[in-house]
């Protein structure tokens, strides 16, 4: 891998895929919010950043592994940001999942300054970060693509061209709506099956061994049977994630009916303040509901 690597945003995803890329052999240098990671990549084999201008400098390609929207733009237009310092012939990958009208914005002005821009985000949780398999959706030009490869070959294991920049980011929030709803349908499946006397272990058998079975389930199996939500992927980011979704539905007038729904039920997560927990906690959302229906017609009985 001929070309130096800064990284931003070393997170629960971010940290195992920069530390990936320094055990394959690549030149990296890392900056994040905390110090921890950064001081256990640096006895790793990263080098540290005094400041984003600096990691710019010493980059040619600049991936950044943000939670949000405004926190990409902050990165790279803040004062000290990328944007300062990019310089034309550097390629800026975002990593990170958030708006695909900001991905454009950004992408612009990246061009403006000669330099090139791919959306890249990721699907496979933080078992695919650690493990390199992550599935890789890339918008941008071919050409970046190319150059950007064997850096996306030591973090993920499937690697898809889908389109123009920001065609990554709505992949990425399709994807997300097959996961939120998944998880949503096996939640419902669950606490109809345990209100009437079902165990949890016995349903999540019967969905896995059939025509019921995801992805999704075998991921949150254990969580699911023994309600320990402890977190691969927040809440909150799932959330965030359906947000996205449903501005770009709105954007471009297409109905999700279904999203629609499943946000309010992540709604419901984050004002019970589960929002840190993982995504799979939405089975409570819908266990609460059937709670307070249950105390409906307890009341309502003569």
């Amino acid at each position: 891998m001929a070309d130096r690597v800064g990284f931003i945003g070393l997170g629960a995803m971010g940290f195992p895929m920069a530390a990936n890329l320094v055990a394959a052999g690549a030149e990296v240098i890392v900056s994040n919010r905390s110090s921890g990671p950064v001081d256990r990549l640096e006895r790793e084999g990263a080098r540290r950043a005094g400041s984003l201008t600096e990691l710019v400098e010493n980059s040619d390609v600049v991936i950044t592994m943000l939670p949000d929207s405004a926190d990409v733009a902050d990165v790279l237009r803040g004062p000290g940001g990328i944007f300062s310092a990019l310089r034309s012939g550097q390629l800026l990958i975002d990593m990170s999942t958030i708006s695909p009208v900001v991905t454009r914005e950004l992408a612009s002005e990246a061009g403006a300054m000669g330099a090139d821009f791919l959306d890249a985000p990721v699907s496979g949780g933080d078992v695919g970060a650690r493990e390199g398999t992550l599935a890789i959706m890339v918008g941008g030009a071919a050409a970046a693509l190319e150059r950007a490869r064997p850096l996306f070959d030591v973090m993920g294991a499937s690697i898809t061209h889908v389109g123009d920049v920001g065609a990554g980011q709505v992949v990425k929030a399709a994807n997300q709506i097959v996961v939120a709803t998944t998880l949503a349908a096996i939640g419902e499946a669950l606490v109809l099956a345990t209100h009437n006397g079902v165990t949890r272990e016995h349903t999540l058998s019967v969905l896995g061994g059939g025509g019921a079975n995801s992805r999704m389930l075998e991921l949150k199996r254990t969580k699911l049977a023994t309600q320990s939500y402890e977190p691969t992927f927040r809440a909150t980011l799932q959330s965030k994630d359906l947000g996205i979704a449903l501005a770009s539905a709105r954007e471009s007038g297409v109905p999700l009916p279904l999203t629609a729904i499943v946000d309010q039920l992540y709604r419901v997560v984050e004002s019970k303040g589960w929002g840190g927990l993982d995504h799979s906690v939405v089975v409570r959302a819908i266990e609460l509901l059937a709670a307070e229906r249950g105390t409906e017609e307890s009341e309502e009985s003569p």
